[in-house]
């Protein structure tokens, strides 16, 4: 079974993250590193969000992260949520006059094999993907998502601002 370049760019970008010691990951810095373009992993973070395999953050400050820790993320899972499941058998083997029983008959046998093809995926995480050294992987771990309270925020800003230099000028 071959599968589509949007997953395998969609594997790679999650590798990326389990890599990332839990730093968040800025879609620029995928797109480079990857030689992809903005536009294609964007959407392609936007398909790994929906499947809760990414954690995406907005702001300046923003950038994607595993939702869950590479070991939770098996490879049958990247594949679903990147493949469509839909052979399209039905459509065009009707519209060529075949009878709707053998149209099922082969929906049944290509549902079984990619049924199969996942199960062998399931079989392994996105940590043995991303290597199996544990030092390697300290970023296994999913990103920690925080809730800013207001008076964080001030004390940021506080904090955020500069020293004025003054010269003392004697």
């Amino acid at each position: 079974m071959r599968l589509n370049k949007s997953t395998g760019h969609a594997i790679r970008i999650l590798i990326e993250c389990a890599r990332s010691d839990g730093r968040l990951v800025k879609v620029a810095d995928l797109a480079e590193r990857l030689e992809l373009t903005m536009q294609n992993v964007f959407k392609i973070v936007h398909l790994l969000s929906r499947a809760d395999l990414i954690a995406a953050e907005r702001g300046r400050n923003g950038g994607v992260g595993l939702a869950r820790s590479a070991d939770e993320i098996r490879m049958g899972d990247i594949v679903r949520a990147m493949e469509a499941t839909d052979m399209g058998v039905e459509t065009a083997a009707l519209r060529a006059g075949a009878r709707k029983s053998a149209v099922n008959g082969v929906n049944r046998v290509l549902d079984t094999a990619l049924d199969a093809f996942v199960a062998v995926l399931d079989q392994h995480t996105l940590a043995d993907m991303a290597g199996s050294n544990k030092a390697k992987m300290g970023a296994a771990t999913p990103v920690a998502r925080e809730r800013k309270s207001p008076q964080s925020k001030s004390a940021r800003s506080v904090s955020r601002a500069r020293p004025t230099a003054r010269s003392s000028g004697n």
